[in-house]
């Protein structure tokens, strides 16, 4: 048996830590959390919320190495291991925007149970699918009289602000979250935002206001730190209606009008017709039904159209990437309304997500959280090697080397997509051909097949790796 492996990012919890054992997650209930844990284990709360699908399920169970590795442990709980970890960062406006109202609506169903949640990380909500679910049990307690919503700055800072910035100034926020990791603070936010748009009492309540109480707590002249206010009490009704206000709110916000994306209308305008379409649409089945992944990757996956096809073909789960917000959103609308078991996530592939937080461990980045069995490159690669600078070989190293199967689409540099992104600069890829691809392909992977699948010469290239 492997040693106790603990996970990085659950570092910063008094109650309870992860580890991993042989591929298998449990988590420790310590001290701290064992009264709480007790209370709502005994009264039903955590097995209603579990069966009522809010909650990742928990298993308790005898572990000897686990609590071993933390000798403040009580109890040891077994968790499902998650197929991926997404960040909020990478999430689109529809994405933060149902994990946000999941979370107020989480909430209030606890509080109907006598229970709270004792912070409001965005990190603790996951997706299966476009299907969101809580999977930190212990910042689950029992409610106590009077008590103020604690995670109100920090549901505002981490779900709120960035879908204000969306909402409010279209203007997507992934990059500055991603570089703040806490979320983005009110006095920021109010900094940028028009005071028309702080105008409303909803705006007030949760932005300025809340702008002004951070301002007034942090120092004085001298530089001495403020008290903290104390003796705050709230009725459960006020809790009830202030969690019930905000989750009307943020339900009724949607992105502002007339910001047209590059690539978000693709699907719908794509130089493909109908037989081309079909065609390619073939090869990626035939691809999914001899290779089976249980988890594929779908780089630029758009709208989702192949990540629809891969998953009828039979690929039990799909993670879409994409660095257009136009066509994420529409990827999310695809797959909620068709229940698949596909994810869109925010991707600059020439910058994806890194290791980062503390000592560089605590969020993964992209490689680290999981290995595809499969991956599909369609319009795909001409964004790196044309419009990022990136050379073919590495553009076809990086990508072979993602999973063990993977089919790459070339696109020609005579295609009209390829002739768009050239007209307002210099052409400075004499080797950017369908021959110096192939030849790249090659030496990092063995191609099994290839076809030509459009009138302007782009070729599907599947191939597995080498390695």
């Amino acid at each position: 048996m492997s040693d106790a492996r603990p996970i990085a990012g659950s570092f910063r919890d008094p109650a309870g830590h992860v580890f991993e054992v042989d591929g298998r997650i449990y988590r420790t209930v310590n001290h701290v959390a064992a009264n709480a844990y007790e209370t709502l284990r005994d009264n039903g709360v955590l097995s209603d919320m579990i069966d009522a699908g809010w909650l990742i399920s928990a298993t308790e169970v005898e572990h000897p190495l686990v609590s071993g590795a933390e000798s403040s442990a009580r109890y040891v709980v077994e968790h499902p291991k998650l197929t991926f970890i997404s960040h909020p960062y990478e999430w689109c406006f529809s994405a933060l925007k149902r994990a946000a109202v999941f979370h107020l609506d989480f909430q209030l169903a606890l509080l109907e149970r006598d229970a709270v949640l004792s912070d409001a990380s965005a990190y603790n909500v996951q997706f299966d699918g476009t299907r969101p679910y809580f999977i930190d049990f212990l910042s689950l307690r029992p409610y106590r009289d009077g008590e103020y919503w604690t995670g109100h700055r920090q549901f505002c800072e981490q779900f709120l602000n960035p879908l204000l910035i969306f909402a409010k100034l279209g203007i997507a926020p992934n990059a500055w979250y991603r570089g703040g990791l806490e979320g983005i603070s009110t006095t920021d936010l109010v900094r940028i935002l028009p005071w028309t748009k702080r105008l409303s009492w909803n705006a007030f309540s949760h932005v300025t206001l809340q702008a002004s109480l951070q301002n007034k707590s942090i120092s004085n002249d001298t530089g001495s730190a403020a008290k903290p206010q104390t003796g705050k009490k709230l009725s459960k009704t006020a809790y009830r209606g202030l969690l019930q206000q905000l989750r009307n709110w943020i339900a009724k916000l949607t992105l502002k009008q007339g910001e047209k994306t590059v690539w978000g209308d693709y699907a719908d305008s794509h130089s493909y017709d109908s037989d081309e379409d079909l065609a390619k649409r073939r090869f990626v089945g035939e691809f999914v039904e001899a290779t089976k992944p249980d988890l594929l990757w779908d780089l630029g996956c758009n709208t989702g159209e192949y990540s629809s096809v891969a998953l009828s073909a039979g690929a039990g789960r799909v993670i879409g990437f994409d660095f257009d917000h136009g066509a994420l959103n529409k990827a999310f609308a695809r797959g909620s309304k068709e229940g698949l078991k596909f994810q869109a996530l925010f991707l600059d592939a020439a910058n994806p997500s890194p290791d980062q937080g503390w000592q560089q461990r605590e969020r993964q980045g992209m490689a680290a959280r999981a290995r595809a069995d499969a991956i599909l490159a369609l319009a795909f690669e001409h964004h790196l090697a044309i419009g990022r600078n990136v050379p073919i070989d590495q553009t076809v190293s990086w990508l072979v080397g993602l999973a063990p199967h993977a089919v790459i689409e070339f696109v020609e540099k005579s295609d009209p997509t390829v002739q768009q992104m050239l007209a307002f600069r210099e052409d400075i890829f004499p080797d950017y051909s369908k021959e110096n691809f192939a030849n790249a392909l090659a030496r990092h992977a063995t191609i099994v097949k290839s076809e030509v699948v459009s009138a302007s010469g782009r070729t599907l290239f599947w191939c597995t790796n080498n390695v």
